[in-house]
């Protein structure tokens, strides 16, 4: 990689993001491993600190993984289309509103559904990702002075990493993603967290709710890939009911702060983990 290249870094405020656990995280990753598999992708903080040689990459949220392909394929069509975009409310609104009408909004090109999403993502207040129970974006917009959207030099970086390391995308169910994982292969799962209380519960990022049952399967999974050979790392929150149902794997309990949440005094600390099978 040329000097000149900025480290391939998430392009994206995303709930969860990873960004600020790598320090740890980065203890607890396994010395040589196969093919990484994330299939709750996000932001993508870990897969860009890894730079794995060989990955497959997956998320439930169709327009942040059709973000992830338009960038790998079509990287100068998006920041073409991104340099048209400006920081006014009455634009962020025009451009927001476009999903309310389901037929226009499957008339724009994959480009523009890219470019749209990292707009609105810079933009809107506390670059929070989140739908409404329609599927549509319903985040106000966010008064930011100069708000970085075109950010070319990260973008630039996520594409040449996605070209030169053998990555494959998907937009699967988490299970169905890590159908070929094997011995040694290496499978970062970073999931909907399990609410801390009943009111914090941030998984509306993705229409699919993400509870107790799915945190069931997801561990049900966890011990099935624990079982094929593979290298396993799960974070969540340090909850009893986590806890709990991993009791029999090395827990590490890791403080993290969290930035994205719409009320002011929720932001702090709270108690994460980390669970791996090695």
């Amino acid at each position: 990689m040329g000097k000149s290249m900025v480290q391939a870094q998430p392009f994206l405020k995303w709930a969860g993001g990873k960004r600020q656990l790598i320090p740890e995280i980065s203890k607890y990753i396994p010395s040589s491993y196969h093919t990484y598999f994330e299939p709750f992708i996000g932001a993508g903080a870990v897969l860009f600190h890894l730079q794995p040689e060989k990955a497959i990459i997956n998320d439930v949220n169709q327009e942040l993984v059709n973000t992830y392909k338009v960038i790998r394929d079509h990287v100068e069509e998006l920041l073409t289309d991104l340099r048209t975009h400006n920081n006014s409310s009455d634009y962020f609104y025009e451009l927001r509103n476009l999903d309310r009408d389901a037929d226009n909004y499957q008339q724009l090109s994959a480009i523009q559904k890219a470019s749209r999403l990292i707009y609105l993502n810079k933009t809107c207040f506390n670059g929070l990702y989140r739908v409404n129970q329609k599927g549509q974006f319903n985040v106000p917009f966010g008064k930011y002075k100069n708000p970085n959207f075109i950010n070319e030099d990260v973008i630039r970086s996520v594409h040449h990493f996605l070209n030169q390391a053998d990555v494959e995308i998907f937009n699967h169910d988490f299970q169905e993603v890590v159908n070929k994982a094997k011995q040694g292969d290496f499978v970062y799962f970073d999931p909907p967290y399990d609410p801390v209380s009943t009111t914090s519960s941030f998984t509306n990022y993705a229409l699919q709710g993400f509870g107790k049952e799915e945190q069931l399967r997801l561990r049900d999974l966890f011990i099935d890939l624990d079982k094929r050979g593979c290298y396993v790392l799960l974070s969540n929150s340090a909850t009893d009911f986590i806890k709990d149902i991993y009791s029999e794997y090395r827990t590490e309990i890791v403080g993290a702060t969290r930035n994205i949440n719409s009320v002011g005094s929720k932001r702090g600390k709270i108690q994460e983990v980390l669970i791996m099978n090695y």
